[in-house]
């Protein structure tokens, strides 16, 4: 049968702190003082903060050197010092990327690799967690400034850390031309997110947050990130609890030859051909034209983490099966329509209209029609289209994207997220959740979508974290984030979450939906999971 491939989408509690510019101050007197003017001393130097109602940021801390020169396409390096008190109150630059997504804005910067550090303003009789996001956006778009921790950090007295980490051809570009003495190539974006997990291992004492209590969580690309540090021998002992938002474990990574041919592509495509001198000439290009180069998914290069043999010597899926990977307690989950988003996208882009739109016209949105959902379906399953498009039939009540979503999202997202929910589950404890708001905030750029979007890929992120980019939420939905917020900070204080765990002949899959409609669902029967696995036997 035809297989059906998986989409690529030690320090002292003691910490001291500098009140004026010569006088140092005991733990006391230092927590007195990061309530109130944020000044903090960190193993690079000191750093000033802002202080707000419920909180203190400290934002566009480097935790590397930027990655400049003979450091690009290289492992990161320590980080700079400095004397003085630097100011933390503005974010760094985002690593280089194009107009992605509404919450991703574009960029040319290699100088990127900054963090920001969010605290709850109150003092605490113990250290408290530490729980480090890693940004979504399919390895090309996305910065750790786009989620405010505040929510995170009061809400669930934590405190929360953002780290970019570098993307596309200058994250992952795995040209045999390029590997270093010992001949690794590309992860350069994976081992930045170690380098931040070391900072926070040094640093979260010094923040108020105990480096032997740290969550890695992320989001899409992010839960990708997630995974491939749990197979990394890099980050053994750098965090403890993990959490995957809207990605699987069990979805693949690109093998060495795979990341070698997408990189010779996007070698080709900027005109570096020459193999005695093709490094020099991807040296030269700007990150402009190699961002450029990359391109948007489904129409340039796609490129992400690679088995390499070093950073990640076995892929995620491989260290799932057999058991080599780090075991922390994992709490993983999905939207109940993440899918919905990519079928917006095709509107957003005039994908389903009659005519494309010219080179200066604004795409309208035409909604997709029964035909095209058709032949979509086709297009993606070949072989086994007849029997998919028996087991999610049109319905005249709901509108054809509505189909295709629920199509895409069993596919794409509810058989391989729960797949490797049950193999964590055999190893290490395992909370599994669904985020299921069908009337959750939805961006307020970009073309009104022709459907209800439902709880759509990203719906959740507003409810966690503070956004610019989403409608906001109603009192209804705020207290469904104060659920989620407790569950998240609970479960990274704990590594256990408020409902049974995850087991074969018991999964219990919790679902977050507001106005009073959390509880647990049949995750299986909900999301045909028995009829896409066996579609890839």
């Amino acid at each position: 049968m035809t297989s059906i491939p998986y989409p690529r989408w030690a320090v002292t509690l003691g910490a001291v702190v500098l009140v004026g510019p010569a006088m140092a101050v005991g733990p006391a007197a230092a927590d007195n003082d990061r309530r109130t003017a944020a000044v903090v001393r960190t193993d690079q130097g000191v750093v000033r903060g802002a202080v707000a109602a419920d909180h203190l940021s400290f934002q566009g801390i480097p935790y590397a050197s930027p990655p400049l020169g003979a450091l690009r396409w290289a492992p990161p390096q320590p980080g700079p010092t400095w004397t003085g008190v630097r100011d933390a109150t503005r974010p760094g630059a985002a690593c280089a990327q194009l107009k992605g997504l509404p919450m991703d804005a574009p960029s040319e910067s290699e100088d990127c690799l900054y963090l920001n550090v969010t605290t709850p303003r109150s003092s605490a009789r113990t250290p408290r967690p530490v729980m480090l996001w890693l940004h979504g956006g399919d390895f090309r778009f996305g910065s750790g400034d786009g989620y405010g921790g505040q929510r995170l950090a009061a809400g669930g007295d934590v405190i929360v850390v953002m780290a970019n980490y570098r993307l596309g051809a200058l994250g992952f570009l795995a040209h045999p031309a390029l590997a270093g003495r010992n001949g690794i190539i590309g992860n350069f974006g994976l081992q930045d997110q170690q380098a931040a997990l070391r900072w926070v291992r040094r640093n979260a004492a010094a923040f108020g947050g105990d480096p032997g209590n740290v969550t890695l969580f992320g989001q899409s690309a992010g839960a990708t990130s997630v995974c491939a540090q749990l197979a990394a021998p890099g980050s053994a002992g750098l965090f403890h609890r993990a959490i995957m938002q809207s990605n699987s474990c069990a979805n693949p990574v690109q093998t060495r030859a795979e990341a070698i041919g997408a990189a010779e592509e996007l070698a080709r495509r900027i005109g570096c051909t020459d193999p005695a001198v093709v490094a020099t000439c991807l040296r030269g290009r700007t990150p402009a034209r190699l961002i450029e180069a990359v391109g948007y998914p489904g129409a340039g290069v796609d490129l992400g983490p690679v088995v390499d043999g070093h950073t990640l010597p076995v892929a995620p899926a491989e260290a799932l099966t057999t058991g080599r990977l780090h075991r922390v307690p994992v709490l993983t989950g999905m939207n109940r329509d993440e899918s919905r988003l990519a079928v917006w996208g095709m509107e957003r882009v005039g994908f389903n209209c009659p005519e494309p739109p010219g080179p200066d016209q604004e795409p309208e949105s035409c909604p997709l029609t029964d035909d095209q959902y058709r032949d979509q379906v086709r297009a993606m399953f070949g072989d086994h289209a007849e029997e998919v498009l028996a087991r999610y039939p049109r319905d005249p009540a709901h509108p054809a994207s509505a189909t295709l979503g629920a199509v895409l999202t069993d596919h794409d997202y509810a058989e391989p997220v729960y797949t490797a929910a049950l193999a964590f589950a055999r190893r290490v404890p395992t909370f599994a959740y669904e985020f299921a708001d069908e009337d959750a905030p939805f961006f307020t750029e970009g073309p009104e979508p022709t459907f209800a979007t439902g709880a759509y890929h990203c719906a959740e992120l507003p409810y966690l974290f503070t956004v610019d980019y989403a409608e906001a939420l109603t009192p209804t939905q705020r207290r469904l984030s104060d659920e989620m917020v407790r569950t998240w900070s609970d479960f990274a204080r704990t590594g256990r979450a408020g409902w049974p765990r995850l087991r074969s002949d018991t999964p219990y899959v919790r679902v977050f939906a507001g106005g009073g409609g959390s509880g647990t669902t049949d995750f299986a029967a909900a999301h045909s999971y028995d009829f896409w696995l066996s579609l890839r036997r």
